[in-house]
């Protein structure tokens, strides 16, 4: 299979993720006579610098004729006094929304070598699958300053529709389908008009899926329970802001946010992949950066946009053996760096 592929290395540490990630790549297709070709872009910060803008057209239509997009991170405190429509994040926004890709998908799971290097002390191992609205919500709602009773105010606003929440809700549901059979939906209902839309389209939804144990919670609740008992959840479906803020928590139980990898999907199977965390400027060109959450997001790349499940969990084999054996970067005790954990992580597939 040839594969061509968007890369959006970004700022901070995102080109050494990125690279750490094709060198497993490149090691995998080779094994599996696959061929992958690609296309560095420049997206966020370091766009703005060379062009001005967060996300060039050249960059954008370049994604739009891959078959996948992997992405590094963006942004950094050298582009924090930007206005909004200029920061670097709005790269993400732009690409995602270009790109019709609605669902964001974000596994965090306990690996046993990591149980101990947990900052909290979870008793029982879980396996949880976080299913972010990506689209819609607060982050793309009407927002903007005015004049009010007290001077200068800034809003944001939240809207969704039925539609948009159907659609990622059938994300949920199926990925219930194909695991533990048990979906939580989170929500605010007892405040947000958009939230009582989001729970009312959900359990309309639920009753084609008589098979998913189905149950609502509050987010201040959820937040809670994610601390107290994570094994409790299978799948989470929630909104853009809800997902973003649950899904970095959810990474602390995990032992370290770089340990998450994320898919953001459509209707095709085009996707973006990368991993949860930023852009971390205090350790950019350190090369102590952890590349896992980035290594795994292509492991999720093969299976949901290429369908190679053997390609996949060679990689994710890979990872689970080289944190068996007690290889760790800084970030979760370790004294490795990122081109010794990768090349062990290789030496493992």
């Amino acid at each position: 299979m040839r594969i061509n592929l968007a890369l959006l290395k970004g700022d901070g540490i995102g080109p050494e993720i990125v690279d750490s990630a094709c060198h497993v790549l490149d090691t995998v297709a080779r094994r599996y006579s696959h061929d992958i070709a690609y296309t560095s872009l420049l997206a966020g910060g370091c766009a703005i610098d060379a062009t001005g803008v967060p996300l060039p057209k050249e960059t954008l239509d370049e994604c739009l004729k891959s078959d996948s997009v992997l992405l590094g991170a963006v942004g950094g405190p050298k582009w924090d006094t930007l206005p909004g429509h200029l920061r670097p994040e709005k790269a993400l926004l732009g690409v995602r929304k270009a790109l019709g890709l609605y669902a964001n998908i974000r596994p965090a799971k306990l690996y046993s070598a990591l149980a101990d290097r947990c900052p909290l002390r979870v008793v029982d191992d879980f396996d949880i699958l976080i299913v972010r609205e990506l689209t819609g919500g607060i982050y793309f709602g009407e927002s903007g300053r005015r004049n009010g009773q007290y001077g200068e105010e800034a809003f944001d606003t939240e809207c969704y529709s039925e539609k948009e929440i159907e659609r990622i809700g059938r994300v949920a549901f199926e990925a219930a389908k194909k695991r533990n059979k048990k979906l939580t939906s989170i929500d605010k209902a007892n405040v947000l008009e958009s939230s009582r839309l989001w729970r009312e389209t959900m359990h309309k939804l639920s009753h084609e899926y008589k098979e998913v144990e189905y149950a609502d919670m509050l987010v201040d609740n959820a937040a809670m329970q994610l601390i107290k008992n994570p094994a409790q959840f299978d799948v989470i479906v929630t909104s853009n802001m809800f997902g973003d803020i649950l899904s970095d928590e959810a990474s602390q139980l995990t032992g370290s946010i770089g340990m998450l990898p994320s898919a953001s999907l459509g209707e095709s199977t085009r996707g973006m992949y990368e991993p949860i965390h930023g852009s971390a400027p205090d350790i950019a060109g350190k090369g102590i950066a952890n590349p896992i959450a980035t290594i795994l997001s292509v492991a999720m790349m093969l299976r949901y946009s290429f369908s190679l499940e053997k390609e996949a969990d060679c990689i994710e084999n890979a990872v689970v053996k080289t944190l068996d054996q007690e290889y760790f970067t800084g970030d979760i005790g370790g004294k490795m760096t990122n081109n010794e954990i990768t090349d062990k992580i290789i030496e493992n597939l």
